[in-house]
């Protein structure tokens, strides 16, 4: 039986709470929160769980094997490491850190002390971002040529981070899982429209050494909700819209070719290429139940996790060039892990 506390029941920590009681061979032993109003909300779901306002008394207990925080990004790395040098194994909401140093300093004791740390990018456990990687890594799309995705909606408003931060890591997190390669520069743009407020609107631009480019678009003050990607390749092309109930992803069987002959010398002739539309059949299961399954098998059979330290490592260096460029209007800033994964 694998006892799990969760630190912090806002937003997302109910959602936390109520896959781990749900799983076979897991035990919610705990949950810690500041506010008593939240506490309350767990007793009266949850009468056998130890509720806490020091998180302190929860890393203290020898009985809890692992700790999932889900608290302001501020909170995460210390949060983390006091779990880590606790001897728990840690579950940690996206991002891993708000700064790289910091991500690199829980790698290293989740490493010394062999526990396992995994980042809650939730979306990569998607059946649809799974079918994408499947669709990708056989060539189906042939060679990549672009990742451009919108993440758009009006709030939720945050005042310790900006737009970037808070949406555009889903997108980075989808992309680092699908695409074969690592991007080499990013550049960002974006705005505050209130006075001493992050910014609530930005686009980002990732380069790479090959013949590709990324986009994305995140918004916190548009008048509708959208979730859609585009992967275009040289045989196929993807659109995911997250937000579609049943077809969320459909592959187009599109594309454009140019003519060879004598005649192209003088004149580039493009030709376009339409065939069928196919929506492939996506695992059902929620996403959050296929994460934390993966994070208890990890624990028991020590194995390292598909988003552990290292990914959440190379997001919050993309993360942190990105909130370099933006603050100097856009210029490109390059990162160090570049190229053809692995």
């Amino acid at each position: 039986m694998i006892r799990v506390g969760v630190i912090g029941y806002g937003y997302w920590g109910p959602n936390l709470v109520r896959n781990f009681a749900e799983l076979p061979g897991v035990q919610v032993a705990a949950v810690s929160d500041l506010r008593p109003e939240r506490l309350a909300l767990v007793k009266s779901r949850y009468p056998s769980v130890h509720t806490m306002a020091d998180h302190r008394e929860m890393l203290a207990d020898s009985g809890i094997d692992a700790v999932a925080i889900a608290t302001p990004i501020s909170t995460h790395s210390d949060l983390a490491l006091q779990a880590l040098q606790a001897d728990k194994h840690v579950l940690v909401e996206k991002p891993l850190a708000a700064r790289s140093e910091h991500a690199i300093r829980l790698i290293e004791e989740a490493e010394r002390r062999r526990r396992v740390l995994m980042v809650d990018h939730t979306f990569v456990y998607t059946g649809a971002v799974r079918k994408i990687k499947e669709l990708v890594s056989s060539d189906a799309l042939g060679d990549i040529y672009y990742y451009d995705s919108v993440r758009v909606n009006l709030g939720l408003f945050q005042h310790d981070v900006d737009v970037i931060w808070d949406l555009a890591v889903h997108d980075l997190s989808i992309m680092d899982y699908v695409l074969p390669y690592r991007p080499c520069a990013v550049s960002a743009t974006g705005m505050s429209h209130f006075p001493g407020q992050p910014e609530n609107i930005a686009y980002l631009t990732l380069f790479f050494d090959e013949a590709l480019i990324a986009h994305m678009h995140v918004n916190w003050l548009a008048p509708v909700k959208v979730r859609r990607t585009l992967i275009g390749g040289s045989q196929k092309m993807i659109v995911y819209d997250d937000l579609e109930p049943s077809e969320k992803i459909k592959v187009y069987d599109k594309g454009i070719s140019r003519t060879s002959g004598a005649e192209s010398v003088y004149q580039m002739l493009i030709s376009y290429r339409t065939g069928d539309m196919w929506a492939p059949q996506l695992d059902s299961t929620e996403a959050l139940r296929t994460e934390l399954r993966h994070f208890v098998r990890c624990i028991e059979h020590g194995q390292a996790p598909l988003t552990g330290g290292e990914v959440g490592l190379r997001i919050v260096e993309i993360l942190e060039a990105a909130s370099r460029s933006m603050a100097e209007r856009g210029r490109p800033i390059e990162l160090e892990k570049c190229g053809a994964t692995a």
